[in-house]
């Protein structure tokens, strides 16, 4: 609640960020430099990038095969039906039939997204080092007659293109999926293994990519992409990208690298022998890493260097020798500490410059202790009681009044309105009567009891009747009908001498006509109007 910022000690981190810093015991040569499969500007793999290979639109060829790509019906140019490649050997009205049966991405129209694919996966899965020593760089030549054997032996027993075809035979399965291809159907074939293929289902069983131009290559009856069989047999350098054919090679961050490729990723320095610090999973030297990666101390403004202990408090960072209150320069190493403005102090120093005080018992609030807030005023903990029972309130509501604190119950006991006959708190739908509150079941007749909300009453000597009570206690009696004269609702009635009338009832015994604003005369109990006085005279 408070804008107190408190910790108790600040955290440790090593200032080599949750990396991991490694001793390679291994012996280097001198490093030749160039020798990442990276871009050394951009440091992406130069397979990402739009690149064109001229060089490798026959695949055959590349793949040092004997035999012609063109074996198919004359006159079959994948470019003039705007592919950059088809199936050699399909007739032209099956190759559109092929390409359905494969994700979009898998077909090399000109100038889309599958063109650019089929680029990277030739790079990738074909990668020219393995395929003729022209190509590699940093073959030692000791090494050549071992290269020369190893592709030979492959090209001879391995490696191979396969076919597309029509499926002639019923019941024949996949050899990967092992699901039924549909007689008439097209299927790719492996001379290699004697299997047929979903055209979907042609795919390296390691990388798990649809086999580009459809190379492949047959380790333990299984297919592979060219780079993934190799890697069966020899380790590849992480760096160079190139096979490894000598017995002596680095291992590092599970990876294999010739001796001497095992560079920072920064500087390309070797570091075989060196200690590196391995952050997203590249390997820095210690001076590349500190001046790229390292923080800066808060107070010294050095490099926290990855030998020392890096203290951190939000964004910032401080030599644990350089972790100090900022008034009193005692160390805050695992202690509490408080911050203001960007600046850290010890809890003293804290509470002496910044800290306020509570409201409730005048002191102030320390470094780390709790602050309980309600609009500008400020408590401890432990001071925010409501004022009559003094139990904490924590976290309960609460009802402020007048400067003073209340806790639900004692603020119904003490202010709530009450019902001034049953003296118990008026929750909702009250009775206001002579300006006292009363409940509505409370509010009733004090002759019958029944209840007069929402219904016609008066009231005599301060106490509410019925209409019917009140007639029958208190009004006065019509002379006629005997019934009482209430005058509620606005009734009118005549008096004469000690006697009373409703209007209605003040008739002439005699002809029953109304007397009301005429002359009568009285006949013992009864009044009669003039004529009929006459008509009983004569």
């Amino acid at each position: 609640m408070s804008d107190l910022k408190c910790e108790m000690g600040a955290k440790w981190e090593n200032s080599k960020h949750a990396s991991d810093i490694f001793e390679n015991k291994v012996h280097q040569d001198e490093i030749c430099h160039d020798t990442r499969k990276n871009c050394t500007s951009c440091k992406c793999p130069r397979e990402t990038h739009d690149v064109c290979h001229e060089e490798w639109v026959s695949v055959r060829s590349r793949l040092g095969l004997k035999g012609d790509e063109s074996s198919g019906p004359i006159g079959v140019d994948p470019r003039e039906r705007g592919l950059a490649w088809a199936p050699p050997g399909l007739p032209s009205h099956k190759i559109e039939e092929y390409f359905s049966m494969l994700p979009e991405i898998a077909i090399p129209r000109l100038g889309t997204p599958g063109e650019r694919h089929r680029d990277r996966q030739l790079a990738i899965q074909l990668p020219k080092q393995d395929l003729a020593r022209a190509y590699c760089r940093h073959l030692d030549p000791k090494h050549a007659s071992s290269a020369d054997d190893f592709m030979a032996a492959r090209n001879e027993i391995a490696l191979d293109i396969g076919s597309v075809q029509e499926v002639f035979e019923r019941d024949l399965e996949c050899g990967v999926c092992g699901l039924p291809l549909k007689y008439g159907s097209l299927a790719v074939s492996a001379s290699k293994l004697g299997l047929l293929y979903h055209p979907a289902c042609f795919s390296c069983a390691d990388c798990k990519e649809l086999l580009v131009d459809l190379a492949y290559c047959v380790h333990d009856d299984t297919l592979f992409c060219e780079r993934h069989y190799a890697e069966q047999l020899k380790p590849r350098c992480a760096a160079c990208d190139e096979l490894i054919f000598s017995g002596e090679y680095t291992k590092a961050m599970n990876k294999d690298w010739h001796s001497g490729h095992f560079c920072c990723w920064q500087c390309d320095e070797s570091l075989t022998g060196q200690r590196y610090v391995l952050r997203d999973e590249h390997p820095y030297c210690i001076k590349c890493y500190e001046s790229v990666f390292a923080n800066g101390c808060e107070e010294c403004s050095k490099i926290i260097g990855i030998d020392s202990k890096d203290l951190s408090y939000k964004d910032k960072h401080w030599h644990e020798a350089c972790f100090l209150c900022n008034r009193c320069r005692v160390s805050l190493v695992d202690k509490q500490f408080g911050s203001k403005v960007d600046k850290i102090y010890c809890g003293n120093c804290y509470d002496a410059q910044f800290a306020s005080r509570c409201d409730g018992c005048g002191e102030i609030f320390r470094a780390g202790t709790k602050k309980m807030e309600y609009k500008t005023r400020q408590w401890h903990e432990k001071c925010f009681c409501c004022v009559v029972c003094k139990n904490p309130i924590g976290t309960k509501s609460f009802i402020p009044r007048e400067q003073e604190i209340y806790c639900a119950g004692c603020y119904e006991d003490k202010f709530a309105t009450r019902c001034v006959k049953c003296n118990k708190i008026i929750n909702s739908g009250g009775v206001t009567y002579k300006n006292e509150p009363w409940h509505r079941d409370c509010f009733t007749c004090s002759n019958c009891n029944n209840s007069l909300a929402g219904q016609r009453f008066t009231s005599r000597d301060d106490k509410p009747y019925c209409a019917e009570c009140f007639g029958e206690l208190f009004a006065k009696r019509c002379t006629a009908c005997s019934k009482p004269i209430t005058g509620i609702g606005g009734t009118r009635f005549i008096s004469f001498e000690d006697r009373h009338w409703h209007n209605d009832c003040f008739i002439c015994a005699g002809c029953k006509t109304s007397l009301v604003g005429r002359g009568f005369i009285t006949d013992g109990d009864d009044i009669i109007c003039p004529e009929c006085a006459k008509m009983k005279l004569m």
